[in-house]
């Protein structure tokens, strides 16, 4: 059942607008002003929202301005007795889904409603499916940390900021990046990743920056490296703890001038590319010792992102449990299972050394040898004994 918000400050407007929802088979909420609507959007998810224009503390437009800004997707029909054409004009402008004029024609209402519910629906439907696509998953948990990670990647996510993203193995980092990705300007475009760890430093170049033929002896074609395949869209450079001082002077050069050269070429080729870093390492120790440059430290921490470790905040743990059953259990295309709060607990005084990815697979674990129920004595007997 959808759920809607009615913000008028005429109390017979509002009630007579609930009166026609509810027989409709909408649930209501109501407000009276802009403020009030605004507290409550950001405190609850609601489906649609109709708004007066006119009203005291906050006026509709300001409301609509506030919420668009802070990138609310759900419909909004402003609804004024007292507007003008001019504030139709600037409410769509802002973002409003649609304009209705007092008293509101009742099948045009509805109509409105429906075809703004179903756009939502649509929307939500198609992102969903982006993610399943690009296998991109949600940011699970409320932690103080987490929050301020949600945070940051919307006010950082839309700018052409340099990021750096530090934490542990398995906390998250790659997620981060491509949440940031995705909520960019260059979403449309292609997000390149590159584990800087994984690459000998002796192909790391043309890995990066690609080559041309014959430049070396195994070189039997040209390659084109991963700035180029992600011009216009986004480089995760993982690890960069891990790449060689020669490969982060070329990496510096790229950043600065907005240019590569290719292993045995000798033309230079623009690229434009958003970079995002990660590390596990401690980059200003690594500048001590000589391993990384301090110059290219300040040009990637334009934004710093930490991520806290799983034993940082252990009161997401259950919220991040229930989710890995839904989705294992969902890929194993079985029912979903349960497990009650003592064998929550019990994953909760574990030392996380894995973090994230160690939690996934011990819920995996646990869906695939356990039965309907996930108890304590499960956790004890399949996590722990094989962990210690």
């Amino acid at each position: 059942m959808s759920l809607i918000l009615v913000i008028d400050d005429e109390k017979s407007i509002r009630k007579a607008l609930t009166e026609i929802l509810v027989s409709e088979g909408y649930k209501v909420d109501e407000a009276t002003d802009g403020l009030e609507g605004y507290n409550l959007i950001k405190a609850k998810k609601y489906d649609c929202i109709l708004s007066d224009i006119k009203m005291p503390r906050m006026s509709g437009l300001e409301m609509l301005d506030k919420l668009m800004h802070e990138g609310l997707d759900t419909p909004i029909i402003m609804i004024s007795g007292h507007g003008t054409t001019d504030d139709a004009v600037d409410a769509v402008k802002k973002g409003a889904f649609d304009y209705i004029s007092k008293p509101p024609d009742l099948n045009r209402l509805l109509i409105t409603i429906r075809n703004a519910l179903d756009k939502a629906s649509l929307v939500i439907e198609t992102t969903n499916l982006k993610r399943k696509v690009n296998g991109l998953q949600d940011i699970i948990g409320e932690s103080e940390g987490i929050r301020l990670i949600k945070k940051t990647i919307d006010r950082v996510a839309p700018t052409e900021a340099r990021i750096l993203i530090t934490g542990e193995n398995g906390s998250g980092k790659e997620l981060v990046a491509r949440w940031v990705h995705e909520k960019s300007q260059r979403c449309g475009k292609t997000l390149v990743e590159v584990n800087c760890a994984a690459i000998p430093s002796e192909l790391i170049d043309s890995e990066l920056f690609g080559h041309e033929k014959g430049s070396f002896t195994s070189a039997i074609k040209q390659r084109i490296g991963k700035f180029e395949q992600a011009d216009g869209g986004t480089l995760f450079l993982d690890e960069i703890g891990d790449m060689s001082l020669s490969a982060q002077a070329k990496v510096l050069r790229a950043l600065q001038e907005g240019k590569i050269t290719r292993v045995g070429g000798e033309k230079d080729i623009d690229v434009n590319v958003r970079v995002i870093a990660a590390t596990n390492k401690d980059l200003a120790k690594e500048i001590e010792m000589n391993h990384f440059r301090l110059d290219l430290y300040h040009r990637l921490n334009v934004i710093p992102i930490h991520i806290p470790s799983l034993n940082e905040r252990r009161e997401d743990i259950p919220m991040l449990t229930k989710y890995f059953l839904q989705q294992i259990c969902s890929d194993y295309n079985i029912k979903e299972l349960q497990i009650d709060e003592e064998a929550i607990a019990e994953l909760k005084k574990h030392n996380w050394t894995g973090n994230i990815r160690e939690l996934r697979n011990v819920i995996e674990r646990l869906v695939i040898l356990c039965d309907d129920i996930i108890k304590a004595s499960d956790v004890k007997k399949f996590v722990f004994p094989i962990l210690q």
